[in-house]
């Protein structure tokens, strides 16, 4: 999808992060925005600054968890703007601990979250571009979709069903015979708010308290500082769907361990110890 002039792009978590990046450089591709969040107070101040910046956004409270959220997503960017040409399924959250202590709280909130966004996504925006015989779907995994770190069990099994699941879709379009680009983002660290996910923590998933819960949050925190800025990300998001390429890779210095995970496949050893956190 090399021009994007005028084009409506829908990215969920959009009020922050690299949900925000992208909408940023969309805009400066002259695309119309749909941006849809669960947090309303930075939504709103998203939605304020880029119309400031004279982009024609449309911001929507949506919790990805929930499909009809996602649907009433896309009937209110089909009221506004009449056709939505880029998809992006981008909102997440993580915890981190070891996988044996992690509560089923946690498991289900990361799952909704992370892996059934994407799932409402693509079920509920993929008919409709087929339909238009046009369009591109982005989904952010992340390099814990290529290479599982210790202590993000819930994230590492969520991103990498993300990448399968791009993969999935990308082959049946393909057998489809339809035009319409996927790409699957696998940043690694970037600085964003996933750190502080227990924002937006529901009711019903009360996060683990003490000592040790603290210093993993710190510690997450900590990696998460030490990233690449989230305009980076936005870049390569935009420069990928004009390029209709599939893997978006925003650490060219991790390479190497995605290959050692390869490799430790390919010649059946062990899972090496991962450099990553």
């Amino acid at each position: 999808m090399e021009d994007l002039q005028g084009k409506v792009a829908v990215i969920t978590g959009g009020a922050s992060g690299i949900g925000l990046a992208v909408a940023e450089q969309a805009a400066a591709a002259g695309m119309r925005l749909v941006l849809g969040d669960v947090e309303e107070a930075p939504l709103r101040e998203a939605e304020r600054v880029l119309g400031a910046r004279g982009a024609e956004v449309l911001g929507v409270v949506t919790d990805v968890a929930d499909e009809a959220s996602v649907r009433a997503l896309r009937d209110r960017a089909l009221d506004r703007f009449g056709a939505v040409h880029l998809v992006h399924n981008n909102a997440g959250v993580g915890v981190g601990g070891p996988i044996w202590e992690v509560s089923q709280e946690d498991w289900r909130w990361i799952l909704d979250v992370n892996l059934w966004g994407v799932v409402h996504g693509v079920r509920t925006f993929v008919p409709l571009l087929i339909e238009q015989g046009e369009g591109h779907v982005v989904n952010t995994a992340s390099i814990a979709g290529l290479v599982a770190s210790p202590f993000l069990g819930p994230y590492n099994a969520t991103k990498q069903a993300v990448v399968a699941i791009s993969e999935t879709l990308y082959k049946d379009l393909e057998l489809a015979g339809s035009p319409v680009g996927v790409s699957v983002l696998c940043p690694g660290f970037v600085q964003t708010r996933i750190g502080e996910s227990d924002r937006n923590r529901p009711a019903w998933a009360p996060g683990a308290e003490g000592e040790a819960a603290e210093g993993m949050r710190g510690a997450i925190q900590a990696l998460v500082a030490g990233g690449i800025p989230p305009d980076r990300v936005g870049t390569a998001v935009i420069d990928a769907v004009r390029a209709n390429q599939f893997y978006i890779l925003t650490h060219p210095e991790l390479d190497a361990v995605v290959h050692t995970r390869f490799e430790d496949i390919a010649q059946r050893r062990a899972p090496s110890p991962s450099p990553i956190g």
